[in-house]
């Protein structure tokens, strides 16, 4: 659900997508890729949702820009994105941020 990061200053890489009609190997992918990532040194979470039309939003935040390249260099995550680009997706745009202000509101019961 929501990521538990701390205080700013921190990145976010957004990767916002629409899917293809061919999805076989998608969901064991995405899985295997998750858990990767989340081993990645700098990890501080993930935030993802998507649309029954197939329209993703993925947030993953990490600590640093060299965290951030770390993952970009990542032989497996590379593997996955010719897949992803050779396959599953229509269109993706990816785009990195540095949060600079956060704030969590959480309702009280």
């Amino acid at each position: 659900m929501f990521a538990e990061t701390p205080e700013p200053p921190y990145y976010a890489v957004s990767f916002t997508s629409t899917h293809g009609d061919d999805l076989e190997g998608y969901d064991a992918e995405l899985a295997a890729i998750s858990e990767l990532a989340a081993r990645q040194q700098g990890f501080l979470g993930i935030e993802s949702a998507r649309t029954t039309e197939g329209f993703g939003i993925t947030i993953v935040y990490y600590d640093s820009l060299e965290a951030i390249d770390g993952w970009r260099q990542n032989t497996d995550h590379k593997r996955a994105k010719a897949r992803g680009r050779k396959t599953w997706y229509d269109r993706y745009i990816l785009r990195i941020s540095r949060v600079e202000s956060a704030t969590d509101f959480r309702r009280q019961s």
